[in-house]
């Protein structure tokens, strides 16, 4: 496998576990049956789980530029070192991001939201190249 197309797989495979965490926070909260349906007045979250939240959201957007960017340029026959390596700073700096800002760490977030829109932008430049 293509180390963009691995590390595109790992990036989506986090996004959709970062749920896990902030939905056990609503059933320790909530409860399950406000959990599991539709409260009027919801007891708030921990900041911690809202944090998640609003990163998981970020992950999803974000996720979704990434991955087209890549698969765009495998099916210009786009390859090598550069790729990968923009695949490989994408992951990373999104787990950054992801813990970052759950675990309310500012400079930390802002860097890992920008290196991984760097990384986007790397891929995009990429194909704009070809």
């Amino acid at each position: 496998m293509k180390t963009e197309l691995f590390y595109l797989a790992c990036v989506a495979t986090f996004t959709a576990f970062m749920w896990i965490p902030y939905v056990l926070n609503r059933f320790a909260v909530w409860g399950v049956n406000d959990t599991v349906g539709y409260p009027d007045n919801p007891k708030p979250l921990a900041p911690w789980a809202e944090r998640l939240k609003r990163a998981h959201a970020n992950a999803v957007e974000n996720l979704v530029v990434f991955a087209t960017l890549v698969l765009v340029a495998g099916a210009l026959g786009i390859a090598g070192g550069a790729l990968a390596t923009a695949a490989i700073v994408y992951f990373w700096s999104r787990v950054v991001h992801a813990l970052a800002h759950t675990f309310k760490v500012p400079w930390l977030r802002t860097l890992g939201f920008t290196g991984g829109f760097l990384a986007q932008m790397w891929v995009a430049a990429l194909i704009c190249a070809r």
